[in-house]
């Protein structure tokens, strides 16, 4: 016997296991004809797992069975059948909810998952779905809140009995039309079945195109929460960071800190550089001490040439320097004071000794890693050379030191004159020994030729002294025959004549 379930969500033809379930089979179809469960909301539902409904009040604790109807509160439920027994083997069987002691109302889920076998002994299945199965699909991917409760309504519009075996008990009324649903199914606090739901309604193509972009940056965000790239969904780069990229290799922390300074005062700017060969990655991070000054930056050092390069300035993105404090409690700006927007003093006054711990100015990094910066190809300029007191002071010094300075330039050329010789010795003697080595092994290997050919001019081929001892050891018998047989013929023409002679005699 079959069932059609008509939801917000589409159609449910259902078919009954009327010899298995016959009393709950009638019990659920005499409330389909008696309307109970028409604007009855799905309140519970489990993602691969099931959807409950049949509850007129909605909370999970209602219902009475169709004999609670008819014979008042006493009968408000039924025991449950359990021969034979019926197990939820798949998605898209009907059970009946135990609502306590193995007794059963109106309430019923419908399975979403396999293999549900701790269900088996509880609950009481007496249908299944055989048509309808996107439908059930559409309410698995429902969205719910912590309590399972889906936020837009999914309710049971409908139900159409299309075959009913079972003759209607005395006493039960059948409605003519379905009942209206009441103002608490309608108040119920969630968005109505009904509803179309469009965040664009109203919205310019600007608003639009910014509330896309602003689900998709969440959206990422989340993701990188997930494979831990970020703290938190909420963490924000700061907004006093300026990021260059497209520097020359030859530029250094300090050409950037003079040219950006005069936008602002500036905390810290770093070029990121090799761990190993400490080369720079022609990318820095530009810290001034607030936004007003990096917006400045920005707007106005994008696509400036710097060493023969035009640079690239954006805001930076990294959140390398916020620190996550743990669950529920944040995030912290390690090495800095975080920008707040209300106070119209963005100095920071009181510099946290951790930011001096932890980053290195950009003079210490110049004085750690001054011997693998380039060399200037100019000198600082001195004001007072060339003047008359330089020349004084050139000529006040002591002769003895001048004399030892060109002895020091004397003896540096000599001593370069010197190891030039030697450089030029011990070249010359490698050639003059890989000469001999060549000429020695060539000799060797002359000598080699002419022993072999030596040893090996008497001796014949391999091949003739194959073919002599094929000769020798094996005669051919043909030739063999031959010559046995005129040996007796030569016997036979001797013996004859010996005779004739003796007979004559």
């Amino acid at each position: 016997m079959s069932v059609i379930l008509e939801t917000t969500k589409g159609d449910l033809t259902v078919d009954l296991f009327i010899k298995e379930r016959p009393k709950t089979c009638m019990n659920f179809l005499k409330l389909c004809k008696m309307k109970q469960y028409n604007f009855n909301r799905f309140h519970h539902v489990e993602r691969n797992f099931l959807c409950q409904t049949g509850d007129p009040t909605e909370t999970g604790r209602g219902g009475e069975s169709i004999f609670g109807l008819l014979y008042g509160q006493q009968a408000n439920y039924y025991e449950a059948e359990q021969v034979p027994v019926l197990k939820h083997t798949k998605p898209g069987l009907l059970s009946m909810v135990n609502v306590g002691d193995n007794m059963l109302g109106s309430q019923f889920f419908i399975t979403l998952g396999d293999n549900l076998d701790f269900l088996d002994k509880e609950h009481c299945v007496f249908g299944e779905v055989v048509e309808g199965h996107d439908v059930l699909l559409n309410i698995n991917e429902a969205i719910c809140d912590e309590n399972h409760v889906p936020y837009q309504d999914i309710r049971i519009t409908h139900t159409v009995i299309l075959d009913d075996p079972f003759p209607d008990p005395p006493g039960l009324v059948i409605p003519i039309h379905s009942p209206e649903p009441t103002k608490e199914m309608l108040d119920s606090g969630r968005i109505a079945a009904d509803e179309d739901i469009n965040d664009m309604e109203g919205k310019t193509a600007e608003e639009i195109e910014e509330l896309i972009a602003e689900k998709e940056a969440k959206a990422r965000a989340t993701i990188l929460e997930m494979v831990g790239d970020l703290p938190s969904v909420d963490a924000a780069p700061p907004e006093n960071v300026l990021f260059v990229c497209k520097l020359n290799p030859v530029t250094t922390d300090d050409d950037l800190m003079i040219i950006f300074s005069r936008f602002g005062k500036i905390l810290n700017c770093e070029i990121i550089r090799d761990r190993q060969t400490m080369n720079s990655l022609q990318y820095a991070f530009i810290e001034f001490d607030n936004p007003k000054s990096c917006e400045d930056a920005y707007f106005k050092m994008d696509n400036v040439l710097i060493d023969d390069r035009r640079i690239h300035v954006d805001f930076s993105q990294s959140v390398s320097r916020l620190q996550w404090k743990g669950k529920g409690r944040g995030v912290e700006f390690v090495g800095g004071k975080a920008f707040d927007p209300n106070k119209e003093d963005y100095k920071m006054k009181d510099q946290p000794k951790v930011e001096q711990s932890k980053r290195m100015s950009s003079d210490d990094y110049a004085k750690r890693h001054a011997f693998q910066q380039r060399q200037r190809d100019f000198q600082p300029r001195d004001q007072y050379r060339g003047s008359r007191e330089h020349r004084e002071d050139r000529d006040r010094r002591d002769p003895r030191e001048q004399q030892a300075g060109r002895n020091d330039f004397d003896n540096r050329g000599r001593r370069g004159e010197r190891d030039r010789r030697e450089e030029r010795y011990n070249r010359n003697y490698l050639e003059e020994r890989h000469n001999r080595d060549y000429l020695e092994e060539r000799h060797n290997r002359d000598h080699r030729e002419e022993r072999y050919n030596r040893d090996h001019r008497h001796q014949p081929d391999r091949r003739d002294k194959r073919d002599h001892r094929e000769r020798r050891r094996s005669t051919d018998r043909s030739h063999r025959q031959e010559d046995v047989s005129a040996q007796k013929r030569i016997r036979r023409s001797n013996s004859p004549k010996k005779s004739h002679r003796t007979r004559s005699k």
